[in-house]
């Protein structure tokens, strides 16, 4: 690999050099590590009946065992991204991947829901920061019109490890019991830690891998970018668009995360199914969902490409996914035939996921350099309904079953396309040191 490029290098690029690609390889590991931040975190949802017939923990207990990794995660997401923007992606995501990959193992030393608790809590501090910084890192790499594809891409990544998971977690559990799968989905994060550090550069034009014509190329549409000491909270938060953004992202996030903690359980307890046939089922819609995202943020790129400005192309996409959702789910919840409402789930969940790629694209839209930040409130809002989602789904199916549970998510996805009708990502948040008007 030659030396870094010196702007002299650069100006004198030939018109005839073809752009390497190392910002491609830059978003495949991205994709990666937003894979092992789903499968680790998934884990512990198939492996729930075991854990509950071991220690004999209620729904309520196992509820919030689920949300004390939703309130770190919440908590954090903030202090995540911030540690994104002021010491760069590569030193900030290898530190948090190594501190969430030690408390995923930790996991399987628990004794008590108390300990349990703790360790999921600790795990959710480390996690909190992936998304953040990942978004922040992919700020300086990628270029205006491949972002939705790129968002959609990363955040299939994270489908597909919430998708996969569930089979190999029932299968390992079968072979060694609950807590292996902890320590083996562990190490896969800290060697991903270890080849992000070697690889990744905070900007593209420290990387020995990037040629001039490529660099050209993204400093062309994004600028050299320069390190910020300090983030604008206050102009930031000032902003309206800001918390539409993160009122939306509140209802998403209620709703995925049904998907991701408590539907092993839903069709192990309301449909019946056996270990083996729960992992299977509850992996279907997810992966309906890696489609979802896919062609969500493709759809929205192909929509700027044919000028209809970022604001139709992110809003439409993102609005019809949401009605889709809304229409499906509880449709799948009332329907008795379990194959019937596995594939209404899977519509269901593509729809829904049609909308993430888009709302983690107006992030570096209307986020720029501080993007990081920017999609670390949206993600905390986002969290919060998470973390209620995951405690309070327990109390709603023991109270009024699990069709109530299913119907509040159609409500909240009418609610949250009502909001992005007043989300404008050709408007940014900061422009030159000064608040968007």
């Amino acid at each position: 690999m030659s030396a870094p490029l010196t702007a002299d290098e650069t100006l004198a690029t030939e018109p005839t050099q073809r752009p390497t690609r190392t910002r491609h390889v830059v978003l495949w590991m991205t994709v990666l590590a937003y894979l092992i931040t789903y499968m680790d975190r998934v884990v512990i949802s198939t492996a729930a009946p075991s854990i509950q017939e071991e220690f004999g923990f209620s729904l309520v207990t196992m509820g919030w065992i689920f949300a004390s990794f939703q309130i770190a995660y919440a908590l954090f997401q903030i202090p995540g991204g911030w540690l994104g923007d002021r010491f760069g992606p590569r030193r900030a995501l290898t530190g948090v991947v190594l501190w969430w990959s030690m408390f995923t193992a930790a996991t399987a030393l628990t004794w008590s829901a108390g300990s349990m608790m703790v360790s999921r809590f600790l795990f959710g501090m480390g996690e909190a920061g992936a998304f953040p910084i990942a978004t922040r890192s992919l700020s300086r790499w990628t270029l205006p019109g491949e972002r939705g594809w790129a968002q959609g891409l990363t955040h299939a990544g994270a489908r597909l490890g919430g998708a996969i998971t569930p089979v190999f977690v029932a299968l390992l559990i079968v072979s060694f019991g609950w807590r292996m799968p902890f320590v083996a989905f562990a190490l896969i994060g800290v060697a991903w830690a270890g080849l992000w550090f070697w690889f990744y550069r905070d900007t593209p034009r420290e990387h020995r891998s990037v040629n001039a014509a490529e660099l050209a190329l993204i400093e062309g549409e994004l600028g050299q970018g320069k390190p910020r000491s300090s983030v604008p909270w206050r102009k930031l938060l000032a902003q309206p668009q800001l918390w539409t953004l993160s009122a939306m992202y509140f209802c998403y996030a209620y709703c995925i995360n049904i998907f991701l903690t408590w539907f092993p359980k839903y069709l192990h307890d309301a449909r019946g199914y056996d270990l083996a046939m729960m992992g299977l089922f509850a992996s279907m819609p997810l992966m309906a969902g890696v489609v979802g995202d896919l062609a969500g943020g493709w759809s929205s790129d192909r929509l700027v490409k044919r000028g209809a400005g970022l604001k139709m192309a992110r809003r439409v996409v993102a609005i019809v996914g949401f009605l889709i959702a809304a229409a499906m789910i509880p449709l799948a919840a009332s329907i008795e035939a379990p194959i019937a409402s596995i594939l209404c789930f899977c519509v269901a969940l593509f729809g829904l996921e049609l909308t993430v790629g888009v709302s983690w694209a107006v992030t570096l839209d209307i986020g720029g350099e501080y993007a990081g930040s920017v999609s670390a409130v949206m993600n905390t809002l986002g969290n919060i309904g998470a973390a209620i989602a995951a405690a309070v789904t327990g109390y709603i199916v023991s109270a009024s079953g699990w069709f109530a549970a299913f119907a509040v998510l159609a409500v909240l996805c009418l609610i949250a396309a009502a909001l992005f009708l007043r989300i404008d990502a050709s408007r940014p948040l900061y422009v030159e040191g000064h608040p968007a008007p």
